[in-house]
């Protein structure tokens, strides 16, 4: 039987940030990372913006150089997949028909991306990994027109890059403004003109009722017919380890403490795939933020290594639609009110519930942001 010290299940920015925080904080042993994907780690953020418009290429978007993870001894088995996990027994099953026996494991598989399920949904392209980036950026440089389905932010990027390569490109979503349930009519309808300078049309309301390889039809009657057609409508967590390991889920998530720490003393998990607890929140918080999974990462590689850590930071993240940039810091568990300030040159939008500031929305306005995650953090009310 083979064996490590730490199993790490997933190669995405939880699982990279968990290998090197663990060798950071005394870590030693055979550190061994196992990954389904093809690829060597790679940051997602670019796949829906400069690598689709053609601007990056492989090599632009790696986490690290191949030297910098044998500098680490850390290994990397690609194209391989654990099918199994014994928490008692602390072992893993591989798809290589290998037992790898191991100290510590964890669960940073991230998500996948979730079809449209409607008729000849599986005629649209999905954008998760860097094999589905690729596959859409060669239909880009084929195609004169696009629809994407969904609004939210890789929904958003990837309609702005696409019109940016002059593919004419139409945004299909449900609300009247993009992401209004999310970040609030106001945000919506700012969001609403950067598309449009963007060279994006946006078709709010209607629901896709059908998709042919060259056209989607809307419950409206309306056909939009199309070159390309992306379905960008949520992921889902792969817990299928978790669940038959049989650790604690909720909704979908594997449940975690605030040092990361499943209800198995042998694995932790990070990322998309677990709801955490946030100590400075005082509850669990799921998140699907690149930022996040590295904050959990780095928790994570501390408590393998015996140093504890405890997650509390505020989560956020940045995203550009276009030649705009917003910036996002929020619990993001809801809000009872949301409102809108103008800036010179740009906005913030304060979010509260229950008299106290959970989020804040901003757009040119880097001061804002810094006193969004402070105020979050410290529970504290909105600016009046």
């Amino acid at each position: 039987m083979d064996s490590c010290e730490l199993l790490i299940i997933g190669s995405g920015p939880g699982a990279i940030s968990a290998a090197e925080s663990f060798r950071d904080n005394g870590g030693g042993g055979r550190v061994l990372i196992v990954t389904t994907d093809t690829d060597a780690p790679y940051f997602r953020p670019p796949l829906s913006k400069d690598f689709l418009r053609g601007e990056s290429e492989f090599d632009d978007i790696t986490q690290h150089p191949p030297e910098w993870y044998s500098e680490r001894n850390i290994e990397i088995h690609n194209s391989t997949t654990v099918l199994g996990l014994d928490s008692g027994a602390r072992t893993a099953g591989l798809s290589t028909s290998e037992t790898i026996d191991f100290e510590t494991a964890i669960i940073a598989t991230g998500a996948r991306p979730t079809p449209l399920p409607v008729p000849g949904g599986e005629h649209a392209l999905l954008l998760r990994s860097f094999a589905e980036a690729a596959t859409l950026r060669t239909a880009a440089s084929q195609a004169s027109s696009a629809v994407v389905i969904g609004a939210g932010f890789i929904g958003c990027e990837a309609a702005a890059s696409l019109a940016a390569r002059g593919v004419a490109t139409t945004l299909v979503a449900p609300e009247q403004v993009p992401q209004a349930a999310r970040l609030g009519p106001d945000a919506g309808a700012r969001i609403l003109t950067m598309l449009d300078e963007a060279g994006v049309r946006y078709v709010g309301g209607p629901d896709v009722t059908r998709i042919e390889p060259d056209a989607v039809t809307l419950d409206d009657g309306v056909r939009i017919a199309s070159d390309l057609i992306l379905a960008a409508t949520g992921i889902a967590p792969c817990t299928d380890i978790a669940e038959a390991a049989g650790l604690d889920l909720e909704d979908g998530r594997i449940v975690v403490d605030e040092h990361m720490r499943t209800s198995s003393d042998a694995i932790l998990a990070v990322g998309d795939v677990a709801t955490a607890h946030n100590s400075t929140a005082g509850r669990r918080i799921a998140t699907e933020h690149w930022q996040d999974a590295v904050d959990q990462g780095e928790i994570a590689g501390a408590t393998a290594a015996g140093v504890s850590r405890s997650w509390d930071a505020v989560p956020g993240f940045w995203t550009t639609i276009g030649d705009h940039t917003l910036k996002y810091a929020a619990w993001g568990d809801g809000f009872d009110t949301a409102h809108l300030v103008e800036r010179d040159g740009g906005f913030v939008v304060w979010y509260q519930s229950a008299g106290v500031t959970v989020g804040g929305l901003t757009y040119n306005s880097d001061d804002d942001y810094e006193l969004a995650e402070k105020l979050v953090a410290d529970h504290k009310p909105a600016p009046a």
